[in-house]
């Protein structure tokens, strides 16, 4: 078998590793944006709560060192690099290490799984601007096409759900509404892409496999300028309203948007969210994200197997279809 590409990047977010890295690595997630320091700082009190550690960096090694061990049963010689859009290892170190290595051809798998300008093409910004950085002899670069509708990325989160919503009494399983989560983006990011679109596709996808009536998309982890609109609802104003409607059915908020369990989920889910259900007396479950799920694993391999033409089919379930290789030139574009 040919194969065009002779390593893969796992390009992800990245995360502090301690107290002194959180203020440093914020203000690289936020550059050029309009975030009040108020926020800024708050969100900082988030890391520090758990130690200045982002919970990002062990998740990418657990999916590293997993991705791993299934190329190694498929016999393949391919290496694994891990660089990072916003703390080490950065992007540009690993882009120039490869080079180093003799590499010439990388594939690209993005822990963000939907289209939008934050999760799509500001990587592929990313990505070249680390290729400017290392120079002419850099490797080569393709990003792998979103996955969101990937079958084996939907079973990864009915799996999920499923064992969630089993966690709940026996009595209570029937009654559970399940909020489906991700995270929010300006509006005007969300009209330059079909992110919304493609998240209401797989909340029904994952409803239709689980036969589950009760359902709705939420949206969490804004960061933005109260003038500016982000897409809605917020997944606590979804719970205040169901407490004010005297509705204390069960929740099971499963969080499609994200495929790990980061800081976004941790804190924003299993802390805040997770306080008010408390006090307001409503059951909660909250499902894992894909992590190192056996077919999510299984996924990365298949959509190397696709880039490297050893396979030829290009599945998706849902409504959507696959996305393709390239994005379009007027697709995911920055919001102004």
């Amino acid at each position: 078998m040919t194969r065009p590409y002779d390593c893969l990047l796992i390009l992800s977010f990245g995360g502090p590793n301690g107290p002194e890295d959180v203020m440093p690595f914020l203000r690289n997630v936020l550059r050029g944006r309009d975030v009040p320091n108020d926020r800024m700082r708050e969100v900082a009190e988030h890391y520090l709560r758990f130690g200045g550690v982002s919970p990002i960096n062990a998740a990418n090694r657990a999916l590293i060192e997993s991705v791993r061990r299934e190329i190694d049963r498929r016999n393949w010689r391919l290496p694994v690099y891990w660089g990072n859009r916003n703390w080490h290892p950065l992007l540009a170190d690993t882009v120039r290490a490869m080079r180093d290595d003799g590499m010439r051809a990388a594939l690209a798998f993005t822990t963000s799984a939907f289209s939008s300008y934050a999760g799509c093409r500001q990587y592929l910004e990313d990505i070249d601007r680390a290729i400017a950085e290392v120079g002419e002899d850099a490797p080569r670069i393709q990003k792998i096409r979103p996955y969101f509708n990937h079958p084996a990325f939907i079973d990864a989160c009915v799996d999920r759900a499923r064992r969630a919503i089993d966690r709940l009494p026996i009595a209570d399983r029937h009654r559970v509404e399940v909020l489906y989560s991700a995270h929010s983006i300006p509006r005007s990011m969300a009209s330059a892409c079909d992110y919304a679109a493609q998240l209401e596709d797989v909340a029904r996808t994952i409803s239709d496999a689980l036969g589950i009536v009760q359902w709705r998309l939420v949206y969490q982890s804004r960061s933005g300028p109260p003038s500016q609109p982000w897409l809605e609802p917020d997944v606590r104003d979804v719970i205040r309203a169901r407490h004010a409607a005297r509705d204390l059915s069960p929740i099971a908020i499963v969080p499609i948007g994200f495929v790990s369990d980061h800081m976004e989920v941790i804190y924003d889910l299993d802390h805040e969210a997770r306080e008010l259900c408390d006090a307001l007396r409503i059951p909660m479950v909250r499902a894992e994200t894909a992590g190192t799920h056996p077919c999510f694993i299984g996924m990365v391999c298949d959509l190397v197997e696709e880039m490297q033409g050893w396979r030829t089919d290009r599945p998706a379930r849902g409504r959507l279809g696959p996305r393709p290789d390239a994005c379009a030139a007027g697709c995911c574009i920055a919001p102004p």
